[in-house]
């Protein structure tokens, strides 16, 4: 008898011990599925949001919008104030766009995204370079002038490092580039600030299209680095100082130093990189030129170049046209497969040939 109740409990607790174990393995698999499906959950929506925010800003009227802003500020429009005022709105968008400025990131997803911090930083190259040109040409009437306070201080707010996150953070460094912008335009509109002025003249607007045109020349030639290219490295028909070196009839048995031909091609994980700024750069500049159209329109009917302006536009509106790929393509010039950065190195090339021709233009008399 004793036996077999001996028997009973110990069966008993068998069954208590497996019925136990198998409530801890489902426990273990309930666990296990719910943290898979947490995570998948979560880099669905971070998938999701980094798509969301890697779509690049609308284009914007640049002429309704300054009107608009003028009106709502109750300032009269002055010459200078659809530049400054662009170039205050490009700004605004590059830090509130969606998911806003992503450059800086240190968390999902801004900090995976690439694409969209290479479009920031071609904005921000053009942004640099009409700031300083606001500071050192426009508002100046020759090289021996005074140079506006507030934009002395936003040249160097907007050239503030691009990817500091705190202690300042970027953002809060190009908004007060935005608030000196908009103190100028303040005094700019204001009849009886006679010390604030902006020169629409052609000297300075040609200052500022060699610039524009150096920038493009460049992106043209790093867009076109992406299937390799043979290139004659110059710097080697040049001396230790820098001058070209002698030739063999001044140099006598000297001679020239040979050109050496090398391969330069953009590595395949920098090629979106380079792309994407050359979007970044011709959407920034497009709006510009639609401002300088706007504030240099007598200048520009006296050299006859409207036209030449309006093609440069025509041109950089067209590089902005939507990306149908799910990647940037690099085939072979002539291959299959499209390659859209020599597509873009198209338009940015006839745009800098067309802003050379405009500063022909404005060089003569």
């Amino acid at each position: 008898m004793l036996n077999w109740k001996k028997r009973t409990r110990d069966a008993r607790d068998q069954v208590n011990d497996s019925v136990d174990d198998v409530k801890s393995y489902l426990g273990g698999i309930w666990f296990n599925r719910t943290i898979v499906t947490v995570v998948a959950v979560y880099l669905l929506v971070t998938l999701i949001i980094g798509w969301y925010w890697s779509q690049e800003p609308d284009f914007f009227s640049v002429q309704e919008h300054t009107q608009q802003a003028a009106e709502a500020a109750q300032r009269p429009l002055a010459t200078g104030y659809t530049t400054v005022e662009t170039l205050k709105q490009v700004a605004t968008t590059l830090l509130d766009k969606p998911g806003g400025y992503l450059t800086n990131d240190i968390a999902p997803p801004g900090i995976w995204l690439d694409n969209m911090p290479s479009w920031e930083y071609g904005v921000l190259v053009q942004m640099r370079d009409l700031s300083r040109a606001l500071r050192k040409d426009f508002a100046r009437s020759q090289s021996q002038s005074t140079e506006d306070a507030d934009l002395a201080k936003a040249e160097p707010r907007f050239n503030f490092d691009n990817k500091s996150w705190v202690l300042p953070a970027t953002e809060d460094e190009y908004r007060l580039g935005i608030k000196s912008l908009d103190r100028y335009l303040q005094r700019l509109s204001d009849p009886e600030k006679s010390n604030t002025q902006f020169y629409a003249r052609a000297d300075n607007l040609n200052n500022w299209l060699g610039d524009v045109a150096t920038r493009l020349g460049s992106l043209s030639q790093r867009l076109s680095a992406s299937v390799g290219k043979a290139r004659l490295n110059i710097e080697n028909d040049q001396d230790e100082s820098g001058l070209p070196a002698p030739t063999a009839a001044s140099a006598g048995t000297t001679g020239t130093k040979e050109a050496v031909e090398e391969i330069v091609k953009t590595p395949w994980l920098q090629i979106d990189n380079v792309f994407y700024e050359a979007r970044g750069q011709a959407w920034a500049l497009s709006h510009f030129l639609r401002a300088i159209e706007i504030d240099f329109a007598d200048v520009i009917a006296k050299k006859n170049a409207t036209v030449s302006v309006r093609q440069i536009i025509r041109e950089l509106e067209a590089a902005q046209e939507p990306l149908w790929s799910p990647m940037i393509l690099n085939g072979d010039g002539y291959g299959v497969l499209a390659n859209h950065s020599l597509v873009m190195a198209n338009y940015i090339s006839r745009a800098n040939a067309a802003i050379i021709e405009l500063r022909q233009l404005l060089s003569q008399g």
